[in-house]
């Protein structure tokens, strides 16, 4: 594409991605579906590497992340973020109305008019935006000074890198809460404990954790979001009320919570709390209370504000979503990739209209720490979570016939040995066959990357499970036909195709069969090491640590794991199993001769071209190396947009610099 078409097709590209996040975000109402939104923001991200110089600030490509920084700076807000009074019962709510109404000189008979908005659980942050382009974004920090956290802030999605609005104010600088909404906090959660990382302990936590990560592009894989509530200092337009304002900046493009509302005197206040207390379960994200603002700025200013906090807002809080209750026993529970998690067993209690009777002690360590035993008395709440967590044991209420729930030596699921990873936090279950793995065994199984078999996808491994076709991976190669008709909406052809798809995948490369196994820490670039190495799997199976160590990207942690997998009797009933039904993996010879041979490639940044898999496969198919970090024996640095390090390392080194477009044609010459 010609530079002039490509610079206005840069253009139509930023406006319609941001129209869409405003959609998808702002408005609850997207378009267009996210395979679709890739496609946009990956062709944005192609010409903006085609040509470097038509990239800008605002674009929409900036929120990738970028390399990590040293430490945040500190920066000084142009007006106060003042705290809130708080007020805790509806008296309370009643003696806020009646002081407005004292101060304003109004009668016992009038009426304000307020603003109510839901009390977010998130971080207060500031964004400032400078002739309508976001220039710095800053924490709350004590009310006076906060973190400069702009790049990590350009990274979500739902703030607008450009204000919607011609022409833009000079100044504008709005307030707002990021949040981190409950369904991704609780997958988040689940990745960390699964990996053998300590659990966020509410999304709040979790949101401030993730815009407090000196590398951005960690905050860029977290689902944050946000709402925008109040105005800082305002150059070039004016507000008359705070509906007004939220009015307008949600028309300019910034997020508003659609559950705010205006209302009139202490009445609608006092509906609107209730209200929101009771749909406080049923939201797609934490509150814990609501906020109530003197609507007109006129009043606000004539209000004025005490020395932290205004006359004319009050923050009404929520009861604590806590109980007492007693832990009749805890219990090993085994999750879908054999991490083995305490879980409390309590006496039935109710915690925010809810029933609860048990609550996750996320692991041993965590449990340790806390002292939690079976018989103890304990505070439990629900915070952000479909499962209570304990918050404290109340030890001046043992009796002393308390007991300590030791690590198990088996898995309660299927018997086999669990061990405790060095330096991991996590418990697990080693059995490939563990009833409480197979599902998710399978799926890993049969996906593409793996050994690929086409049409096998969860709802069918969900049937083959429920009539117990299938114990573990090996079975996939033993079904027939007349298994397969068992299922639902099943057809002589459909089931023939998925026969012939199982049968097809008994030869893939030894690397995809490594990987397939789900050997913890073996990923694909791993899975290849070894294929090289080892050259079938009955080597690997008896490779001792020392000789898996000799393997250059092989550290004692991935050693330990490999060992610790073949081991296993039940892992290896399962491996003999599938090579005994034919199951015949291939070893790949590495191409001599080829245009790589003996050469090292590094890649580094956020590649457009291609994925960095493609990249390293293309290197190796020609019989070159593509390693992980830059060394003096790295003969080539692929750097792609936002290289931080390792180009910094390769030009000290005097490592060549190859753009992607470099790359492809020196593979091509």
């Amino acid at each position: 594409m010609e530079k002039q078409a490509a610079a206005q097709r840069i253009q139509e590209l930023r406006a319609e991605i941001e129209r869409h996040n405003r959609l998808y975000y702002g408005e609850d109402r997207p378009e267009i579906t996210d395979a679709e939104y890739d496609l946009l923001f990956r062709e944005l991200l192609t010409l903006e590497e085609q040509y470097p110089d038509l990239a800008s600030p605002d674009s929409p490509s900036r929120r990738v992340g970028s390399a990590p920084l040293e430490k945040f700076t500190q920066l000084e807000h142009r007006l106060p973020m003042l705290s809130l009074e708080n007020a805790f019962t509806e008296g309370e709510i009643a003696d806020f109305d009646e002081r407005v109404r004292r101060f304003l000189g109004m009668s016992a008979a009038g009426e304000i008019e307020y603003v109510c908005e839901p009390k977010m659980d998130g971080l207060a942050v500031e964004l400032v935006y400078e002739d309508g382009t976001f220039a710095v974004g800053t924490t709350r920090g004590d009310g006076f000074m906060g973190e400069d956290i702009t790049r990590n802030l350009k990274t979500v999605r739902s703030i607008p890198l450009r204000l919607a609005v011609t022409p833009p104010p000079r100044l504008f600088e709005v307030r707002g809460e990021v949040y981190l909404p409950l369904v991704p906090f609780q997958r988040l959660n689940s990745e960390r404990e699964e990996a053998g990382e300590p659990p966020f302990a509410n999304p709040r936590n979790a949101a401030a954790g993730s815009l407090r990560q000196l590398d951005s592009r960690i905050t860029a894989r977290r689902p944050l979001t946000i709402f925008c509530y109040a105005p800082g200092m305002v150059e070039g337009t004016e507000f008359t009320a705070q509906s007004h304002f939220l009015a307008t900046i949600k028309a300019w493009g910034l997020p508003v919570n659609p559950l705010i509302r205006k209302v009139a005197g202490i009445a609608g206040i006092l509906d609107y709390y209730r209200e929101m207390q009771a749909r406080r379960e049923s939201l797609p994200y934490e509150i814990d209370g609501v906020v109530v603002k003197v609507d007109s700025f006129s009043l606000q200013r004539e209000l004025g504000e005490k020395s932290r906090s205004p006359r004319w807002a009050v923050a009404i809080k929520f009861p604590p979503r806590q109980a007492v209750t007693v832990v009749e026993d805890i219990i090993p529970q085994v999750g879908r990739t054999g991490v083995v998690t305490p879980v409390a067993h309590l006496r039935p209690v109710e915690v925010s209209g809810v029933m609860v009777a048990r609550a996750t002690l996320h692991n041993w360590e965590e449990m340790e720490k806390k002292d939690i035993r079976i018989g103890d008395t304990v505070v439990v709440e629900r915070a952000g979570d479909v499962i209570p967590a304990v918050v404290r044991v109340m030890a001046e209420k043992r009796t002393g016939s308390e007991r300590i729930l030791p690590i198990p030596a088996s898995c309660p699921e299927c018997g086999s040995e669990v061990v405790k990873i060095p330096d991991e936090v996590a418990v697990r279950c080693l059995g490939l066959s563990c009833p409480a793995q197979i599902r998710e065994s399978i799926i890993h199984f049969a996906s593409r990357r793996a050994m690929d078999i086409e049409g096998l996808g969860d709802k069918f491994i969900e049937q083959l499970l429920r009539l117990k076709l299938v114990r573990n991976v090996a079975d996939l190669y033993t079904l027939t036909q007349n298994d397969f008709m068992q299922f639902e909406r099943m057809g002589d052809k459909l089931a023939e195709n998925l026969l012939n798809a199982i049968a097809a995948s008994k030869e893939r490369e030894l690397a995809r069969f490594i990987f397939a196994l789900g050997i913890r820490h073996v990923g694909e670039h791993t899975a290849k090491l070894l294929a090289k190495a080892f050259g079938s799997i009955q080597n690997l199976a008896k490779a001792s640590e020392e000789e898996l160590l000799a393997i250059r990207e092989v550290g004692p942690q991935v050693a330990q794991s490999i060992r610790t997998f073949f081991h296993n009797r039940d892992n290896m009933d399962v491996v003999e199993q599938l090579l005994a039904t034919g199951v015949t993996p291939s070893v790949t010879e590495k191409k001599v001769g080829g245009r790589f041979t003996g050469k090292t490639f590094v890649f580094t940044g956020a590649l457009t071209r291609f994925t960095r898999d493609a990249a390293k496969e293309m290197v190796e198919n020609e019989g070159g190396h593509a390693a992980g970090s830059v060394s003096k024996k790295t003969d080539y640095l692929v750097a792609g947009e936002e290289a931080g390090s390792k180009l910094e390392k390769a030009r000290q080194l005097g490592v060549k610099v190859l753009s992607e477009e470099e790359f492809l044609a020196l593979l091509e010459s």
